[in-house]
């Protein structure tokens, strides 16, 4: 859920999107590459308008030495030029099996990850105009009215909007972790360079 409470009668839920990878990564330019996305793509951090996305980190170390984290980034977006609408995005990280490891690249030896990543990606819509409408008998009446004959295309649109936004970021991050797509288009080449090296396929 979002980092503040939102009412359930204003949060609309788009469906959750999941990542799940099990090989050699660098978590650090992981983390790098998607707060990189998420700064370009105009989202903030709702308490502070700023880019402090982490609002939970827990780490655990087993007694083989490997690292279980359960981590958490909130993100939110406003719109100008339409207040009755605020976009939230939810990561759930949760990364298990982590060991540290070794690769070379390009004749440069890289400190790395290995284990298992996987995050969940659940994106929201608030109607904050409900907040502004509601209070009485009688201007309940109108939102339900306003909702149904004036809003109802401008929500499917903003659902279609965040909905398009979250599928782009998860094809990036498949694309980033060298997974399996399928894209009915041709796609040039990731701006950002991978960080992963999964075993099924040959070392670059």
């Amino acid at each position: 859920m979002p980092k503040f409470k939102v009412p359930s009668d204003r949060l609309i839920k788009i469906p959750e999107v999941r990542i799940k990878y099990t090989d050699i990564f660098n978590g650090k330019m992981l983390y790098q590459t998607l707060w990189m996305w998420l700064q370009e793509n105009g989202w903030v951090d709702e308490e502070e308008r700023g880019n402090h996305y982490e609002t939970y980190y827990f780490e655990r170390t087993e007694q083989n030495g490997m690292k279980e984290l359960f981590i958490r980034w909130r993100m939110f977006k406003s719109f100008d030029n339409t207040p009755a609408f605020n976009f939230y995005l939810d990561f759930d990280f949760h990364w298990v099996n982590i060991s540290n490891t070794e690769v070379i690249v390009e004749g440069q030896k890289l400190k790395v990850n290995k284990g298992i990543m996987e995050l969940y990606i659940r994106p929201y819509i608030e109607e904050v105009y409900k907040k502004n409408l509601a209070g009485n008998k009688l201007t309940d009446l109108f939102l339900n009215l306003f909702t149904r004959r004036i809003y109802r295309r401008t929500v499917e649109m903003k659902k279609k909007a965040l909905y398009r936004e979250t599928y782009e970021l998860h094809n990036f991050l498949k694309q980033w972790f060298k997974l399996k797509r399928y894209l009915p288009y041709e796609e040039h080449k990731n701006f950002y360079p991978s960080y992963a090296w999964p075993s099924h396929i040959k070392k670059e």
